[in-house]
């Protein structure tokens, strides 16, 4: 079975829609390891009353970010992760990372990319006065929010809307479209050409 390692820095939202899509056999995988860079993140509490083990690196002990991502890649291979899921991860991974895990590494933006990327998108794009916006799954490259699409589901902003409910709404999309994205990669069922990722054709 695949091994997961899961990204966190707060509530764990995500974490746990990934944790509850494992439980009742969704997604076939095991979350071998959940990491947080901040000490009081929910998620490792959701991480450890679901029995998996959790990780809390701190930045502060290592002299740069390429010092605390190479201890990051240590753990990780130690572990033998396959695939690496940002949820709610609020660090920036250096290249030194993302080339060890090159193409293994998911990550879901708030918003239909590349139109808002960055933390603040959901307020962002409700400020900006968008009628749709969205989801988007997508691998990790050396740019933000930029790497090859996985998935992307739509949004409707109703004029009732307000920031609050908006996110509200992306959120119950995220934790259902995660899981599925998820699940996609780890069954190989794709190719990447260029930044567009596509489904492998199997000949019958």
């Amino acid at each position: 079975m695949k091994k997961i390692a899961v990204f966190v820095s707060g509530n764990g939202t995500n974490l746990q829609a990934i944790i509850n899509a494992v439980s009742r056999g969704a997604l076939k995988a095991q979350i071998a390891l959940v990491v947080s860079d901040k000490k009081n993140a929910f998620a490792l509490i959701r991480a450890r009353r679901a029995g998996i083990k959790a990780l809390f690196l701190d930045p502060k002990d290592y002299e740069s970010r390429r010092a605390y991502d190479a201890a990051l890649v240590r753990c990780l291979k130690a572990q033998k992760i396959d695939l690496v899921v940002l949820a709610g991860f609020m660090r920036i991974l250096s290249p030194l990372f993302v080339q060890a895990f090159r193409n293994r590494i998911l990550n879901i933006h708030p918003a239909l990319l590349p139109a808002f990327p960055g933390e603040c998108a959901i307020k962002d794009a409700f400020r900006h006065g968008v009628k749709v916006t969205g989801i988007t799954v997508h691998f990790v490259d050396e740019e933000v929010d930029h790497g090859p699409i996985i998935a992307q589901e739509s949004v409707n902003v109703l004029a009732t809307d307000t920031a609050e409910s908006l996110e509200e709404k992306i959120h119950r999309v995220e934790h259902r479209i995660y899981p599925e994205a998820i699940k996609k990669v780890l069954s190989g069922g794709f190719t990447l050409k260029g930044r567009r990722v596509l489904p492998v054709s199997r000949k019958s």
